[in-house]
């Protein structure tokens, strides 16, 4: 029958919205390709505002969680508030480090001091029977990684480090890190300067094998 033809040709069209969704994915894969990490130090304002940055933690936590643990927090260090932290850090790193020049001082220093905003990612290991400690960990190292593209995908710069701080015994205090807590990621965000250095990409030809 004719209407039943056209019944069919009707079934062949797309849903409303296909085209945008379809193209909304290729967008966000071409954002994905193009996302570095600029220098923490050529990072400048404006930061993520206190509503983005709601946003930016939203997506951050969509990550893989087996059994729902949530094994990661954030603590977030606005600038205008970091200076009694950063002399605090400092101190810590002089009573660890008693032969170290000025200089070397003075790159934690103003590592923490320059940055607009800095979120430090805290992971949260907790025994579980179904959970090992890598997969929480792993977890955690996830949270990170979204909170970069997160970032990127608004238009700002996002460096993930770690370094002396992350690890020193001396920041358990200092950053209220419990005994199954440690740091994953100190997260700098801004506002990049200038053009962003781009590191050449690993070839996959040497990196992916088949079994």
């Amino acid at each position: 029958m004719p209407g039943g033809r056209w019944i069919v040709l009707l079934s062949m069209l797309p849903v409303p919205g296909f085209f945008e969704t379809k193209a909304n994915m290729s967008n966000a894969l071409e954002l994905l390709k193009t996302r570095s990490s600029p220098k923490a130090q050529d990072l400048v304002a404006p930061a993520p505002s206190e509503e983005q940055l709601h946003e930016i933690l939203t997506i951050a936590t969509r990550v893989p969680d087996h059994g729902m643990m949530m094994p990661w927090r954030f603590i977030v260090h606005p600038k205008e508030t970091r200076a009694a932290l950063v002399e605090k850090l400092v101190a810590n790193f002089r009573r660890g480090n008693p032969n170290a020049t000025e200089a070397e001082v003075d790159k934690p220093r103003l590592r923490f001091t320059d940055s607009p905003l800095i979120v430090t990612v805290v992971s949260k290991i907790a025994p579980n029977p179904k959970v090992p400690e890598i997969e929480q960990l792993l977890s955690a190292g996830a949270v990170c990684m979204n909170l970069l593209n997160a970032a990127h995908a608004m238009g700002f710069g996002a460096n993930w480090l770690t370094g002396w701080v992350a690890f020193d015994k001396s920041s358990k205090e200092l950053f209220g890190l419990g005994d199954n807590e440690q740091i994953v990621g100190f997260i700098h965000l801004g506002t990049p300067k200038g053009d962003v250095f781009q590191r050449r990409r690993p070839d996959l030809s040497q990196l992916v094998s088949k079994l």
